[in-house]
C-alpha cells in the first residue's frame, strides 16, 4: 500500500484523485484548507487528513511536520492546492497571493519534506495549468507582481512558476531518486474562479461553456495517472503533460536558468537554505 499525499483534496480534481487512488487500495492523505470539506471527504473514504491555509507559511510549516511525523514513508505528493484572485492582495507572509497559494507554498512544503521523499523514491506532481502557456507574463526579478498586476496573468505566471520548479526539482533531486512532473487537468467544471470578475470566471460559470468542459473525475484521472505510473517508463521526469501525454508549454518553461533563478529566490523567500 503506497502512501499518497494529496493538497487541494477536499473538492475538485484533489477529491476525486483521492476517491480513485482510495478504491484502488492506496493510504489517501487529504490536506485542505476548509474544516468542514476535509474532514467530510475524511470520513466518506476513511482517510486521515491535515488542515493548512496555504495563505499563511506558518501554517505550511506547521503541516510539513505533521506529516513528517505522522507518515515515515511517501511515496506522492501531489502539489495540487491553489487558485486565481481577484485584486492584488499580499499574504500575512508579505507575498502576493496567487504567487504563494499556488507556487511558494508548494515550494516550502517539498522542501521540508524533501529528505522523506528522496527516502521514499517519491513522485512529486505538480497541478499546473495550460493558463501557464496562454497567459504568463514571467518576470522574475518581480514575483510579487509589484510593477503591475493582472489577475489572469498573475495566475498564469504561478502556472508556470510550478512548470519551472518541476524542472529544477528534477534536476537537483532527480540523482536522489525523487521524480516530479507537473500537468494541466483540463478546463474543469468547478467553482474555481467565482470570485474572479472578467474572462475567466464567464469560461468557468457559463452555462454554455460548462457544457463542454473536462469534469472533475477526468481531471482527477490525470493526477491519478502520473501518480500511479511508473517515472521512466509511463512518464518522464522532469515532464509536462497534458492529456497523459508529455507536451511543451510556455517557451519559458524549459529555461534552465530562469527555473534555478526562481528556485533560488523562492529558497530566499522563504528563508530555506540553498
Amino acid at each position: 500500500m503506497r502512501t499518497i499525499v494529496i493538497t487541494g483534496a477536499s473538492d475538485g480534481i484533489g477529491a476525486a484523485a483521492a476517491r480513485r487512488l482510495t478504491r484502488e487500495g492506496h493510504r489517501v492523505v487529504l490536506v485542505g484548507r476548509s474544516p468542514e470539506k476535509t474532514r467530510a471527504l475524511a470520513a466518506e473514504l476513511g482517510a486521515p487528513f491535515h488542515l493548512a491555509d496555504y495563505a499563511e507559511l506558518a501554517q505550511v510549516r506547521r503541516l510539513a511536520g505533521e506529516l513528517r511525523d505522522a507518515y515515515p514513508r511517501i511515496d506522492v505528493l501531489a502539489n495540487n492546492a491553489g487558485g486565481i484572485f481577484g485584486p492584488r492582495h499580499l499574504t500575512v507572509d508579505g507575498f502576493e497571493q496567487t504567487f504563494q497559494v499556488n507556487h511558494l507554498a508548494g515550494f516550502l512544503l517539498t522542501n521540508l519534506l524533501l529528505d522523506r521523499l528522496v527516502e521514499s523514491r517519491a513522485s512529486v506532481i505538480q497541478t499546473a495549468s495550460v493558463a501557464a502557456r496562454v497567459f504568463s507574463r514571467f518576470d522574475v526579478t518581480d514575483l510579487n507582481a509589484a510593477g503591475r498586476y493582472s489577475g489572469r496573468v498573475a495566475y498564469g505566471n504561478a502556472k508556470l512558476a510550478n512548470i519551472l520548479f518541476t524542472r529544477e526539482l528534477q534536476h537537483r533531486a532527480g540523482g536522489r531518486g525523487v521524480s516530479a512532473a507537473a500537468f494541466h487537468p483540463g478546463v474543469v467544471a468547478t467553482q474555481f474562479a467565482a470570485n474572479v470578475p472578467g474572462p475567466f470566471r464567464w469560461m468557468y460559470h457559463n452555462p454554455l461553456a460548462r457544457r463542454v468542459m473536462t469534469t472533475t473525475d477526468e481531471g482527477g484521472a490525470r493526477m491519478v495517472f502520473l501518480a500511479n505510473g511508473e517515472p521512466g517508463r509511463e512518464w518522464v521526469p522532469g515532464g509536462y503533460y497534458e492529456n497523459d501525454r508529455l507536451t511543451r508549454s510556455h517557451r519559458d518553461a524549459t529555461d534552465a536558468v530562469l527555473a534555478r533563478e526562481l528556485w533560488d529566490r523562492s529558497a530566499e523567500m522563504v528563508a530555506l537554505a540553498r
